[in-house]
C-alpha cells in the first residue's frame, strides 16, 4: 500500500484546548478529512462524518483495543466496504496496525492505532514522510546533475535529431 500524506505549512494547534477541534483540524491538515466550508465536508458536519467518528469515537477512545470490521460497521452504522475504505486511508498514513484475532477461532484481522498510542503511531508516519522527502532530494539532485550535464553538451546533438526526423517524414 502506498504511503500518502498531505503536507501543509501550519502553525501548531497547541493554543486550542478543545480536543475535537484540534483533531478535526489535524485530520484535515494531513489529508484524511476533506476540506470543507465552515467545518463541513461532503457528508455534513465533520463531527458526524464516518471518517471522523472512526478516529474519534473508536480508535482514540480505546487506542489499544483491536477493532474488527464487523464491530466498526455496527458502531458506525455503515457498510463493510465503507469501513475498509477509511481503514485503508489510515493504513496509507501508517497510523494503524493489523492485529490477529484468533481468540474467536475465526482468525479475523483487527485494527488499532500503532502501539495503542496516537503519538507513537505518528512516529511511523513522520519517519515515512522523512524517507519520502529524502528520496525526493536524491531525485532532485540527480535531475540537477542531468540538467548541468545537458547544459555542458554541444548543441549539435539536439539539432540533428529533429532534422533527421523531418527528412524521413518528407521522404514518404
Amino acid at each position: 500500500m502506498p504511503f500518502e500524506l498531505t503536507l501543509r505549512y501550519s502553525t501548531p494547534l497547541t493554543p486550542i484546548a478543545d480536543v475535537e477541534e484540534v483533531l478535526r483540524e489535524f485530520l484535515r491538515l494531513i489529508g484524511y478529512l476533506p476540506e470543507g466550508e465552515e467545518g463541513r465536508g461532503s457528508e455534513g458536519p465533520i463531527a458526524q462524518s464516518l471518517a471522523y467518528r472512526l478516529v474519534h469515537d473508536c480508535l482514540l477512545r480505546e487506542p489499544a483495543r483491536p477493532w474488527y470490521v464487523d464491530e466498526l460497521t455496527a458502531v458506525l452504522k455503515t457498510s463493510k466496504p465503507t469501513v475498509y475504505r477509511h481503514i485503508n486511508k489510515l493504513k496509507a498514513l501508517d497510523l494503524l496496525e493489523e492485529v490477529g484475532g484468533a481468540a474467536d477461532g475465526k482468525g479475523r484481522k483487527g485494527y488499532r492505532l500503532r502501539y495503542g498510542n496516537f503519538a507513537r503511531a505518528w512516529d511511523f508516519t513522520e519517519a515515512n514522510a522523512q524517507n519520502a522527502l529524502r528520496r525526493y532530494r536524491e531525485t532532485v539532485n540527480h535531475l540537477q546533475t542531468l540538467v548541468e550535464k545537458m547544459a555542458n553538451e554541444p548543441t549539435t546533438k539536439a539539432t540533428t535529431a529533429p532534422r533527421a526526423t523531418r527528412e524521413r517524414v518528407s521522404a514518404r
